[in-house]
């Protein structure tokens, strides 16, 4: 159940991101990568099995990242893709203030779900640096190291780079986050089983985002359909 559901998730949130930059080019590009580090962060507490190996959910929403900063890094190019990193990390800043703020305030007694949502937006603050740290340097990394790789290729063999870019950063924050969240919460043992069996999980995600990095070429040339031109110019203040 939990393997096809993986599956499902990973088609809906790849074809998101082709959507969103159909719809509305880099600014929806933008609003992915805020929203994706939002869901991915809630997700991430979640130990699940797939497929036998156990892992924490998160790792298709993490994954859209990295396919994201791809298709920006080919589109509008590598500024654009570390704006997008950046955004994503005011985005959690915001997400990890506002989760706070929500616990903190007193519901009155026709409240039926503080409960729930103290759950929900329960957070330690290991957890969360751990989450945000290793979230922002693999994708600054992963937008450099995708641009070199261009740069030293003349433009050609995107699958490679994009392949190479995702699976060294993606595999590397995976051990990152794992270590630094819960070691000595579970066993280190726990820790690195889980870090490997997301590694692998990230491996093959990073092979079926190949198709959906060149699917934008395919279909989505003409960007932001939905968004009204607008003009720069400003109006002289009398």
């Amino acid at each position: 159940m939990n393997l096809l559901l993986g599956i499902m998730e990973l088609v809906v949130c790849f074809s998101g991101v082709l959507l969103m930059d159909k719809l509305f080019g880099k600014w929806g590009l933008y609003t992915w990568m805020a929203l994706a580090v939002v869901f991915a962060n809630i997700q991430v507490s979640k130990q699940v099995d797939i497929g036998g190996i156990s892992t924490a959910l998160g790792n298709v929403m993490f994954a859209s990242t990295y396919l994201t900063t791809d298709i920006l890094n080919e589109k509008y190019g590598d500024k654009a893709s570390k704006n997008a990193v950046k955004i994503a990390a005011a985005a959690l800043v915001a997400y990890i203030i506002f989760a706070n703020f929500t616990q903190l305030f007193v519901p009155n007694s026709y409240d039926t779900v503080d409960g729930a949502m103290k759950i929900i937006f329960a957070m330690s603050v290991r957890i969360t640096t751990a989450s945000g740290v290793m979230f922002v340097l693999s994708n600054w990394v992963d937008v450099i190291l995708y641009q070199k790789i261009k740069q030293k290729t003349g433009g050609k063999y995107m699958w490679f780079r994009n392949n190479v870019s995702t699976i060294l950063c993606n595999c590397a924050e995976n051990f990152g986050f794992s270590i630094l969240a819960f070691a000595g919460t579970f066993p280190i043992r726990y820790c690195i089983e889980v870090a490997f069996a997301g590694s692998i999980i990230e491996m093959l995600i990073a092979g079926c985002d190949t198709p959906f990095l060149y699917l934008v070429g395919y279909f989505n040339r003409k960007s932001g359909i939905l968004l009204e031109k607008e003009d720069d110019k400003q109006e002289a203040v009398a």
